[in-house]
């Protein structure tokens, strides 16, 4: 017996998130392909002048990049979605917390994604359900 896989893709997105999305994608794909002490990098100058993402703000940037891209809407798709929802919100002037790090239960696996105040953005998980090991946090008043 298989299980339904089809992946859910957000609805409702208005048009301007979606062309800001397909804007970002191929960014996305080009930083996931950098090694980790680069993304960090890029990611710590990117942020510079933004300000902290609301909730809102970053669930609308997931489900831009979760309605423009198939892969990213799914399940190996972390990456690039959790880098293109940070770019995008960075468009947008705010910048979420973008983590990465693993699973706290078993399986392992590991995973990316983008929480704003401690909590994962869109994921369906508690809060305490990933492991961080990375983070690119939003500056604060004393960071450049």
């Amino acid at each position: 017996m298989s299980t339904p896989s089809a992946l859910a893709r957000p609805t409702g997105v208005p048009r301007a998130h979606r062309i800001g999305a397909r804007a970002v994608l191929p960014a996305a794909y080009l930083i996931a392909r950098l090694p980790p002490r680069r993304i960090l990098a890029l990611l710590t100058f990117l942020r510079r002048g933004a300000v902290p993402a609301t909730p809102g703000r970053a669930h609308a940037a997931r489900d831009a990049l979760c309605a423009a891209s198939l892969f990213c809407a799914g399940p190996r798709g972390c990456l690039p979605r959790s880098l293109g929802a940070a770019l995008l919100c960075r468009l947008w002037g705010v910048w979420p917390t973008w983590c990465t790090g693993i699973r706290a239960v078993p399986p392992f696996s590991a995973h990316a994604w983008i929480e704003v105040d401690g909590r994962p953005i869109g994921e369906g998980v508690p809060d305490d359900y990933f492991s961080r090991l990375m983070s690119v946090p939003p500056p604060s008043r004393n960071t450049p």
